[in-house]
C-alpha cells in the first residue's frame, strides 16, 4: 500500500497516456493493413492521403536497406530507450506536467514502432502528405508521438527546466 501511496505522487499515472496512444497506434496501424494493404488509397484532402507504407528502417526510411540486422537493432534500442523513459517518467512529480506528457508520448510511439518491429520486421506507416512538389514521409501515430514529446521534451529543457532549478535554488537558499 506504500509503494502505491507514493506512486501516485510521482508521473506514473502518466503512462495511462502512453497506454492510450499506443493502443490508437496499434489500432490504426491494423485498420491501415485491413484496408490499404491492398494499394487502396483513401484521399482526405487534396494534400492528404491514407495509404500504406511499410518502412524498414527508422525515421525518412534511414536504414531501410541495412541488410536485415535493423529490425533488431531497432527495436532494442526502442525498447531500452523505453524503459529508460519510463523510469525517469517514474521518477518525477506529478506535477511535472509538460515534461510527463512529452516523455509518455515519446514512450508510447517508442513501444509503437518496436512492437511492429518485432512482429512484422517493418513499421506499418499509412499517413501521407505532400503540397508544392514535396512528399512528406508516410508516417505513423507513433511517429506523431514521438515528434510531439520530443518537441515538449526540447521546450521543457530550454524553458522550464531552467525556471525549476531557479526556483530550486531560491528555496535551498533560503533554508540554509
Amino acid at each position: 500500500m506504500m509503494v502505491f501511496g507514493k506512486l501516485k505522487q510521482t508521473g506514473f499515472a502518466w503512462l495511462v497516456l502512453s497506454v492510450a496512444v499506443l493502443i490508437l497506434d496499434q489500432w490504426t496501424k491494423i485498420w491501415a493493413t485491413d484496408v490499404l494493404a491492398t494499394g487502396r488509397v483513401i484521399e482526405v484532402m487534396p494534400h492528404f492521403d491514407f495509404r500504406y507504407a511499410v518502412n524498414y528502417g527508422a525515421a525518412f526510411s534511414f536504414l531501410a536497406d541495412a541488410g536485415g540486422w535493423q529490425r533488431y537493432g531497432l527495436s532494442i534500442f526502442a525498447v531500452v530507450i523505453g524503459i529508460v523513459l519510463v523510469v525517469w517518467l517514474c521518477r518525477n512529480d506529478r506535477s511535472l506536467k509538460w515534461l510527463n506528457t512529452g516523455l509518455a508520448l515519446v514512450i508510447a510511439g517508442a513501444f509503437g514502432n518496436a512492437i511492429d518491429r518485432i512482429q512484422f520486421g517493418y513499421v506499418v506507416d499509412f499517413i501521407d502528405w505532400y503540397a508544392y512538389g514535396y512528399h512528406w514521409p508516410t508516417f505513423n501515430v507513433a511517429d506523431i508521438a514521438i515528434s510531439i514529446g520530443a518537441a515538449m521534451l526540447i521546450i521543457d529543457s530550454i524553458w522550464f527546466e531552467p525556471k525549476r532549478l531557479k526556483s530550486e535554488n531560491l528555496k535551498s537558499k533560503s533554508s540554509v
